[in-house]
């Protein structure tokens, strides 16, 4: 069924809202103002998924798209046909609905633009790509809510050294995923399922510090996004007034880099690390032996709450994309922290743990926000809060 309809405006989740007989559409590829067409291929009884399929009124921030593969149904860049200071427009608009909805919180902030994505209008900034393959051998990014393989002649989104490599464009017949990482400091490594071919570590630098990672380890994927999120904590830091003399906590650590480098600028700042990944653990300890008292705990972030003792200053926590939720907020409330730094990559998450800490006690210091996956409707937020 085709529908014709108006864009009303953005929703979480990289689509947008229209509505129709009384029902909310979900629109994929439109933008807030235009008139569209729009192919229903979900009825879901209270609301209906569309795929737009002809623009008949163009918002001023409609743009050719970038990538032939995304406009053939590839994930990854379903922000691709809008302009992208404009699409940090809309992220701050997600987040700020987000706020009112979930946290019933007033904020008011701007989605910053990585420095190098004014030159490069957004493109050539992963470096970690992962692409999925098919029984003919295929590799290529899936579509949106599919297993179908999208072939892509080009990676318009990956650091020039990834879109070289040319993993993309070959067969590998037997293979289920390839997974394909570069390192600020020109190393280059691929798995091929498991079996890891290219450098043996991958070598990071950031604020000064140096990382040693496995393969297959968490890094943020924009060429930007350590140094930045690493300065916002370090900032919101300053915020709440972080006292290095007493204990303090990294939730969700990985490797360190929360941790190791606010260590690094409080000179002798104890902190404990608390990774359920082995691997994770392995790589901070490795990067850390200069940090005294900088400790490494392999342990679930759940656990590890309920049996820890109320004497930590300050908690600073990243999250995966689900938030920390009810429980861990909950054991975490219990230690009784004067300060969270809280990074986060779901801005519907983050807002419903900030509103179980503002029941808890805790008000927002500060709260900054960025975009580290340009053309997506990704990005990222670090929240500072404390209560007396």
């Amino acid at each position: 069924m085709i529908l014709e309809l108006q864009i009303e405006k953005v929703a979480h989740g990289g689509i947008f809202v229209a509505r129709h007989e009384g029902r909310v559409v979900f629109v994929e590829g439109a933008i807030p103002g235009e008139t569209v067409k729009a192919e229903i291929y979900q009825d879901a009884g209270s609301y209906l998924r569309a795929k737009t399929t002809e623009v008949l009124s163009a918002s001023e921030h409609r743009v050719p798209h970038f990538w032939k593969a995304a406009k053939e149904g590839a994930g990854g860049a379903e922000f691709g046909h809008i302009e992208l200071s404009y699409q940090r427009e809309l992220k701050a608009q997600v987040l700020t609905e987000a706020f009112e909805r979930f946290a019933q919180q007033e904020v008011i902030v701007e989605v910053a633009q990585m420095p190098a994505d004014a030159d490069r209008n957004g493109l050539h900034y992963r470096t970690r790509v992962q692409l999925n393959v098919d029984a003919s051998g295929l590799a290529g990014p899936s579509k949106v809510r599919s297993n179908e393989i999208v072939f892509a002649k080009d990676l318009p989104l990956a650091v020039a050294e990834i879109e070289e490599l040319g993993l993309h464009i070959k067969n590998w017949s037997g293979v289920s995923k390839l997974s394909i990482a570069a390192s600020s400091t020109g190393d280059l490594q691929w798995m091929v399922d498991k079996k890891v071919s290219g450098s043996d570590k991958l070598i990071e630098r950031v604020a000064g510090r140096t990382f040693r990672l496995s393969s297959g380890a968490f890094w943020q994927v924009h060429t930007d996004a350590p140094a930045a999120l690493t300065q916002s904590v370090m900032s919101m830091a300053k915020v709440v007034s972080f006292d290095p003399t007493k204990h303090n906590l990294d939730l969700y650590s990985g490797a360190g880099l929360f941790s190791a480098t606010l260590s690094q600028s409080y000179q002798g700042a104890r902190f404990t690390a608390v990774e359920s990944n082995k691997q994770a653990v392995s790589d901070g300890e490795r990067s850390t032996q200069d940090l005294k008292e900088l400790t490494f705990v392999k342990q679930d972030v759940l656990e590890f709450l309920k049996r820890a003792k109320p004497e930590f200053d300050t908690v600073v926590l990243d999250p995966p994309r689900s938030g920390a939720a009810a429980k861990v907020i909950a054991a975490m409330v219990k230690l009784n922290p004067r300060n969270i730094i809280y990074v986060a990559c779901d801005p519907v998450a983050l807002a419903r743990d900030v509103k179980l800490l503002a029941a808890a006690g805790y008000e927002i210091r500060g709260l900054e926000s960025f975009d580290i996956f340009p053309h997506t409707h990704h990005f990222e937020c670090v929240v500072a809060l404390s209560r007396e």
